[in-house]
C-alpha cells in the first residue's frame, strides 16, 4: 500500500463548517485523494459546533481557531498547553521585557508592511522572530501593554503624515484590533505533518510558517480567486478610511508576497491566476495549474421537473454576497422579464453570510417589481439536482477562481451565461454558452433572451458543455493531480539544514540590532 501522508489543509470561513466552491474542492480532495490523510486547520470568524459535511476517515483531526470571537480561542479551546505554563508566561512577563525584546520587532514590522521597497524575505525573519517570541511569553498580555500601543499609534502616525488623511482614534483602535486578531495564530501550536496546504494566499498563511519555522514543512498554496485581487475589491469599495484601507492593503499585500516566497509549490485553479501571483513576486517556476473537476457521473442531465416545466427558468448556485453580484443577475432578470414576462431565476445558496447584502437584494427586487420572478431560495440539498429545474444557468461574479457552478451546470448539459472573470473562459467558450462583461446586466439579460427564446441553441450548447467537462474536468484528473503534487512537493523538499538555522538566528540578531 501507498504510503499516506499527513497533510495539514488551512481553511478560512468555509471547509467543513460552510459551503461553497473552496468547500466543495475540500471535501473531494478528503474524500477521494489516497495518498493522505488530513487535519483540518479551520479558520473561522466565530466558535461552530457543527460541521456542515459528514467527514471521511481520512479526516483525522480538526483544529479550529476562532478568531473573531469575543473569547479568545486559546480561552476556549486547549491546544495542548498546559494551564499552568500559560499562567507562567503571564506573570513572567513584565512591561521592561516587552519593551526591550518585542517592540524591536514590532517596529520593524510596522514599518516593512509601510515600506514601498518591502522584502518578502525580510518580512519572512520577523514574522519567525515573533513567533520565536510568542513561544516564551504571553501574546495578550504583550499586544495589550500600553508601550505596544504607544508605539504602533506613534509609528503609524509618523509613516502616515503625507496621505490623504490623518488617522483618528478609531482609525487606530481598528488598525491594531485587526493586526492583533491576524497574527493570533503565531501563538497556537500546529500539529507535526508531512505537508501544509494552504487554501488562500492570505493570513492563514501562519501556521504554514510555523510549520516551516519549526520542521521545515513543504507548503502548498492552492490559489482559488486571487486573495489579493479580492482583498483589493474589497477594500477599495469599503467606507473606511483612508488611512484605514492604505494599513489593510499594504499588510494584505505583505502577507501575500509572504505566501509567495514561502511556498515549495503554487497551484492555481485557471491561469488568470498566474499574473497575479507573478506581480506579487511568485516564482514562476513553482506555479502550476490543476483544474477543478467534478463527478460528471453524478451530474448527468435530466428532464426538468414538474414545477418549473413550463416556466422559462434560470438558476444559479450562489452564496449571497458581493462577490457573486447578485445585484446584477437581479437588473438581469429586469431586463428578460420586460421580452419574456413569466420569466423565474432560481438562485440556491446561503442567504445568510451577509445579511446586509441580502437585504439589499430583497429590496431591489420588491422595487423592481420582480416578487414573481427572482427567488433567493436559499440552500439546496441536492446540488446533482439543482441545475435540471432551468433551462439555462447564470454567474454574475465579478471574481471567481474556476467556479463549480459553470462546471457542474454544463456536465447537467446546461448551457451558461457567465461573467468574464478568473478562469471562466478557461470551461466556458461560445460553443457552451456566453460570456460578458462584469456589470453589464443588459447584456447578460439579453443573452438570457436568446437562449431562452431558442430551443435548438440551447440543446446544441448543451450536448457541447457535457461533452468539454467529460474530456477535460472529471473528479478523476483533478484527484490524480493533486496525488500527483503531494508526491513532488514530498520528494523535492530539502531537509532544513543547520545554515538555515543559522541565516534566521543571524537574521533575527540583525533586526533587532537595526531597530
Amino acid at each position: 500500500m501507498a504510503k499516506k501522508y499527513d497533510v495539514l489543509m488551512i481553511l478560512e470561513g468555509t471547509y467543513p463548517y460552510n459551503g461553497g466552491g473552496v468547500s466543495t474542492w475540500s471535501h473531494m480532495l478528503c474524500n477521494e485523494v489516497k495518498n493522505a490523510n488530513f487535519i483540518l486547520y479551520s479558520i473561522n470568524a466565530q466558535y461552530e459546533s457543527k460541521s456542515r459535511y459528514e467527514l471521511s476517515s481520512s479526516v483525522k483531526q480538526i483544529v479550529q481557531v476562532p478568531l473573531w470571537s469575543p473569547l479568545e480561542p486559546q480561552e476556549m479551546i486547549n491546544y495542548g498547553k498546559h494551564f499552568h505554563t500559560i499562567v507562567g508566561e503571564k506573570e513572567e512577563l513584565d512591561e521592561k521585557i516587552i519593551e526591550e525584546k518585542f517592540v524591536p520587532i514590532f517596529r520593524k514590522m510596522i514599518t516593512n508592511i509601510y515600506s514601498d521597497t518591502r522584502k518578502a524575505e525580510d518580512f519572512d525573519v520577523i514574522i519567525y522572530t515573533m513567533w520565536q517570541f510568542f513561544q516564551l511569553h504571553d501574546y495578550k498580555k504583550t499586544m495589550q501593554s500600553m508601550v505596544v500601543w504607544r508605539t504602533f499609534c506613534d509609528l503609524v502616525v509618523e509613516l502616515s503624515k503625507n496621505t490623504k488623511e490623518e488617522a483618528t482614534l478609531n482609525d487606530l483602535t481598528f488598525g491594531m484590533r485587526w493586526i492583533y486578531r491576524f497574527l493570533i495564530p503565531l501563538t497556537i501550536d500546529v500539529p507535526k505533518v508531512d505537508i501544509s496546504h494552504l487554501t488562500i494566499s492570505g493570513f492563514p498563511v501562519i501556521p504554514a510558517l510555523v510549520l516551516k519555522y519549526k520542521y521545515n514543512t513543504p507548503m502548498i498554496a492552492t490559489e482559488h480567486g486571487v486573495f489579493i485581487r479580492e482583498r483589493l475589491l474589497a477594500i477599495n469599495s469599503s467606507e473606511y478610511s483612508y488611512f484605514l484601507k492604505k494599513l489593510l492593503i499594504k499588510f494584505s499585500e505583505s502577507i501575500t508576497e509572504l505566501v509567495y516566497y514561502k511556498s515549495d509549490l503554487i497551484l492555481s485553479v485557471n491561469k488568470f491566476n498566474i499574473s497575479w501571483e507573478k506581480i506579487y513576486g511568485a516564482n514562476h517556476d513553482i506555479i502550476e495549474v490543476i483544474y477543478n473537476g467534478i463527478d460528471h457521473n453524478l451530474f448527468v442531465p435530466s428532464p426538468k421537473p414538474e414545477a418549473t416545466r413550463d416556466v422559462p427558468t434560470v438558476v444559479a448556485a450562489a452564496r449571497i454576497f458581493d462577490l457573486k453580484d447578485i445585484i446584477t443577475m437581479i437588473k438581469s432578470c429586469g431586463v428578460v422579464k420586460e421580452k419574456i414576462p413569466n420569466v423565474q431565476y432560481l438562485v440556491y445558496g446561503d442567504k445568510n453570510a451577509v445579511p446586509e447584502y441580502t437585504r439589499e437584494c430583497e429590496k431591489l427586487i420588491m422595487e423592481m417589481g420582480l416578487q414573481n420572478n427572482f427567488k433567493i431560495a436559499g440552500f439546496h440539498n441536492k446540488p446533482h439536482e439543482l441545475f435540471c429545474e432551468g433551462d439555462i444557468s447564470i454567474l454574475t461574479s465579478i471574481s471567481e477562481g474556476f467556479p463549480y457552478t459553470v462546471l457542474e451546470s454544463m456536465s447537467c448539459g446546461i448551457p451558461v451565461v457567465a461573467t468574464d472573470v478568473g478562469g471562466v473562459t478557461e470551461a466556458l467558450d461560445e460553443n457552451c454558452g456566453f460570456i460578458c462583461k462584469p456589470k453589464a446586466y443588459r447584456e447578460i439579460g439579453n443573452c438570457v433572451i436568446k437562449l431562452l427564446e431558442n430551443k435548438e441553441l440551447r440543446e446544441k450548447m448543451g450536448v457541447n458543455a457535457r461533452r468539454k467537462v467529460t474530456e477535460n474536468f472529471t473528479i478523476e484528473k483533478f484527484i490524480r493531480e493533486y496525488e500527483e503534487a503531494y508526491e513532488k512537493v514530498m520528494h523535492t523538499a530539502v531537509a532544513q539544514d543547520n545554515s538555515k538555522n543559522i541565516y534566521y538566528q543571524l537574521a533575527e540578531r540583525k533586526a533587532m540590532e537595526a531597530s
